[in-house]
């Protein structure tokens, strides 16, 4: 049955990626009148954007829901569309600025940690690897369908990135640095740990938030240099990236400094534009103690 709904599903899937991508934000408006009217996650994307900003009225709250709402529809036909992009119409999409905070790195034998969040579009930000000479890696977690999750994994590798699956990372990174292989390793790190491997717990959005530490562990591991994916969206269908440095030299740092700065630095870009983060994930459900006044 799996296997059968992957298939129809996807048959689906490719006809809309073949359209322009005009036509898909057309589609893209259609299905923001339906994800209103259906309430998508809506107690859970209420909550937390009231937990975050406790300041904010009732009307500024619902604006900003509607606004991730319009932004999530758009998300959705952009990761369709990956499938038959070509890669002229992703560099024009996708710019990377200041990409000298890469070049210098590898340029001397070192290898980088880019931590990113979901926000903006992070699946279009697999195209970096367009853009640098190291090999481009991300980490992923497996999905519980097997034909999705094999159908992702060539999405996300289009444009020549290799995915390695967490529990193996560490294992290929390894292979990478004994073939002397240069590579950007990408991270996104603003998922909640499971209950049992909660390690660290800090402020974030007005809220005591469990964070993982994979990125800043990973980091003193490689002693690489770590830097910010900062994707910010300047209009429909158009994205950039800005490349921010947090470390320099990750083991010279102090225990939890690399994941403080990365997290403090996800905090700011959200309260700047709070629609292009994903609220309808179950970011806090582990969290202690939440709730609407600020965190001294």
């Amino acid at each position: 049955m799996q296997a059968l709904g992957f298939y129809l599903t996807y048959s689906i899937l490719w006809l809309l990626s073949v359209l322009p991508l005009k036509l898909l934000y057309f589609i893209a408006d259609i299905l923001y009148v339906f994800i209103r009217i259906g309430r998508y996650r809506k107690k859970v994307i209420t909550d937390n954007l009231k937990y975050s900003f406790p300041h904010l009225s009732d009307k500024e709250i619902d604006q900003i829901r509607n606004d991730f709402y319009r932004h999530f529809s758009d998300l959705i036909l952009e990761i369709i569309k990956i499938q038959n992009m070509s890669e002229k119409e992703m560099r024009k999409r996708v710019i990377f600025k200041n990409l000298d905070q890469i070049h210098k790195h590898y340029s001397q034998d070192k290898d980088v940690i880019a931590i990113l969040g979901h926000y903006g579009n992070w699946e279009w930000i697999t195209s970096f690897s367009l853009h640098i000479e190291a090999l481009a890696c991300d980490v992923y977690h497996r999905l519980k369908n097997p034909h999705f999750d094999h159908h992702m994994l060539i999405l996300r590798s289009k444009w020549g990135n290799a995915n390695f699956e967490m529990k193996s990372s560490v294992r290929e990174i390894v292979k990478l640095r004994q073939k002397n292989q240069r590579f950007v390793l990408g991270l996104i790190a603003d998922q909640s740990p499971s209950k049992a491997k909660i390690q660290y717990c800090r402020p974030f959005l007005n809220q005591n938030t469990p964070v993982i530490l994979g990125p800043e562990k990973m980091a003193k591991l490689t002693d690489s240099p770590v830097v910010f994916f900062h994707m910010d969206k300047i209009k429909r269908g158009h994205y950039e990236v800005n490349i921010i440095p947090i470390s320099e030299t990750a083991k010279n740092t102090a225990q939890y400094e690399i994941t403080d700065k990365h997290i403090d630095t996800l905090e700011r870009i959200i309260k700047e534009r709070p629609e292009l983060w994903l609220w309808s994930h179950k970011r806090w459900k582990y969290a202690e103690n939440r709730h609407f006044e600020h965190i001294n």
